[in-house]
C-alpha cells in the first residue's frame, strides 16, 4: 500500500496569541521597576511645588501607562518615594526616591501643605475614577500597616494625609482597620497614627461627620487600637483630652452612655412586667450604674424611658389621663431617689415633655403629671418654675408653657407666701 502524504499544518505566524488574564497579571508583578522608571520621566520635567503641573502630568501619563494595572505601585510612588517590596521595606534598586511623594512636604507637618499634595490625588481619581478602589482598599491599607517603619516625621504626613482623604471621600474609613493589628497596637503606634488622621480630619469637618465615617468604615471601637492593658475608656478620655481632641472623648462616652442607657431601659421593662417593688428596681439601676457610670440626668431620663415603655395605651381616649397619673403615681418611687439635684429634675421635666409631645394621646395631662410628680418629691416647685422660665426643651414648648401657666402661678404664690411667713 502507498504512504498517504502528511498533512500540512496550519501555521501560527503573524498571528498574536491573547495571553490569559492570569498569567498576565502574574508577570505584571515583576514590571513594576519599568512603571516606576517611565513615571519617573514624566515628573521629573516638573518644577518642584508645582502641584498644578503635577496633576497635570500624572494625568497625561495616565493616557499612556497602564495605571489600573500598576495601581498598587502607582501609590507607593506619590505616598512614600519609592517601590516597596513584601515586609515594607523599599526595593533596593539603585533607585532614586519619586520627584514627587507626600513625603517630600514641609516638617514639621503642615496640614495646608499637605492638603496640596491631596489635591493632586483628588484630580488623578477624578480622571481615573477605576483608582479610587485599589487606592481605598489596598494601597492605603497596606501603607499603614507598614507605618512603622517610617521616621516620626514620615510617619505624620503620610498619616495627615490619609486623614484628609477620608475626610474629602477620596477614601473609606475601613482602610484604618489595618492599624488594629497586633505589631502596631502593641507599642501605642496604632492609636499615635490614628490620632494624627483624626485630628486632620477634624481641621475641616465635625465629629458628627467623623463619626458618620468611622461608622460606614466599620470602625466600631476606638479601644481595640490601645494596647490590650490599656482598653477602658478612662485612658481613651485621657488620651484623647491631653491631645487637644476632647471631642472624640466625649464622642466616644456619649457612644458607651448610649449602650448602657439601653440596657437599664430594657431592663426596667422587664422589672415592669414582673411587677418587681420599687426597692429592687432601685437596688438594679444603682448596681447597674455603679457598675458603667452615666450622667445622673441621662440617668433619670433613661429611668423615665424605661418604666414609660412597660404603659400600655390602648385604653379609651377619655381614660388616657387617669391611666397616666395613675402609672406616675406608681412609678414616682422609682424616680424620686434620682431627682436629688436641679439638674436632675429639670432633665426629668424636659423627658416628660418630650415624651408627652411625641405621644400625643397624653399631651393634655402633661400638667397633671407635673403636679403628681411635684407632690411626690420627685420635682420642686424651683425646678417647676425654672422650666418654664429659661429650662424647657423646644418639642411643642409654646403648647407646654401655656398649658403649666396656671401651675407655675400657683408655685410662685406658694413661694412669695412662704417667704413673708419667715
Amino acid at each position: 500500500m502507498s504512504q498517504q502524504p502528511t498533512a500540512t499544518k496550519p501555521s501560527l505566524q503573524g498571528v498574536r496569541i491573547k495571553a490569559r488574564k492570569g498569567a498576565v497579571k502574574a508577570h505584571a508583578k515583576h514590571e513594576p521597576t519599568v512603571f516606576r522608571d517611565q513615571l519617573y520621566k514624566h515628573l521629573e520635567t516638573v518644577t518642584p511645588g508645582d502641584f498644578d503641573s503635577i496633576a497635570t502630568k500624572l494625568v497625561q501619563a495616565g493616557s499612556t501607562l497602564e495605571f489600573l494595572k500598576y495601581a498598587e505601585p502607582l501609590f507607593e510612588i506619590i505616598f512614600v518615594g519609592g517601590l516597596l517590596q513584601p515586609g515594607g521595606s523599599y526595593i533596593d534598586d539603585g533607585a532614586l526616591p519619586s520627584p514627587f511623594s507626600f513625603f517630600n512636604a514641609k516638617e514639621p507637618v503642615e496640614v495646608e501643605d499637605i492638603k496640596k499634595y491631596v489635591e493632586v490625588i483628588n484630580k488623578l481619581t477624578r480622571r481615573y475614577k477605576y483608582l479610587q478602589k485599589p487606592l481605598e482598599e489596598a494601597a492605603l491599607p497596606a501603607l499603614l500597616q507598614y507605618i512603622h517603619r517610617w521616621a516620626p516625621e514620615q510617619k505624620d504626613k503620610l498619616a495627615t494625609a490619609i486623614g484628609l482623604l477620608i475626610s474629602q471621600g477620596l477614601a473609606n474609613a475601613s482602610c484604618l482597620q489595618s492599624l488594629g493589628k497586633d505589631h502596631l497596637v502593641k507599642n501605642d503606634v496604632a492609636i499615635n497614627v490614628l490620632t494624627l488622621i483624626l485630628r486632620a480630619y477634624l481641621v475641616d469637618q465635625s465629629m458628627d461627620h467623623l463619626s458618620a465615617a468611622l461608622k460606614r468604615g466599620g470602625i466600631k471601637d476606638l479601644l481595640a487600637f490601645f494596647p490590650p492593658n490599656k482598653r477602658e475608656g478612662k485612658y481613651l478620655e485621657e488620651h484623647f483630652k491631653k491631645e487637644g481632641l476632647s471631642q472624640v472623648a466625649e464622642w466616644w462616652a456619649k457612644k458607651q452612655y448610649a449602650v448602657v442607657k439601653e440596657t437599664i431601659i430594657k431592663e426596667l421593662s422587664e422589672m415592669q412586667e414582673r411587677e418587681d417593688t420599687p426597692e429592687q428596681v432601685i437596688a438594679v439601676i444603682k448596681s447597674r450604674n455603679d457598675e458603667s457610670p452615666i450622667p445622673d440626668t441621662e440617668l433619670v431620663q433613661c429611668i423615665w424611658q424605661g418604666l414609660m415603655n412597660s404603659v400600655d395605651w390602648s385604653a379609651r381616649p377619655d381614660q388616657i389621663e387617669g391611666l397616666a397619673l395613675r402609672e406616675i403615681t406608681k412609678f414616682a418611687p422609682i424616680l424620686e431617689p434620682f431627682c436629688e439635684s436641679g439638674k436632675t429634675q429639670i432633665a426629668l421635666i424636659n423627658a416628660v415633655q418630650v415624651y408627652c409631645y411625641e405621644d400625643t394621646r397624653v399631651m393634655k395631662a402633661f400638667p397633671q403629671i407635673l403636679k403628681v410628680l411635684y407632690n411626690k418629691d420627685c420635682i420642686s416647685a424651683q425646678g417647676i418654675i425654672y422650666w418654664h422660665q429659661k429650662g424647657s426643651k423646644p418639642q411643642g414648648r409654646q403648647h407646654f408653657l401655656k398649658s403649666t401657666e396656671t401651675l407655675v402661678k400657683f408655685l410662685q404664690d406658694q413661694e412669695t407666701s412662704d417667704e413673708e411667713e419667715e
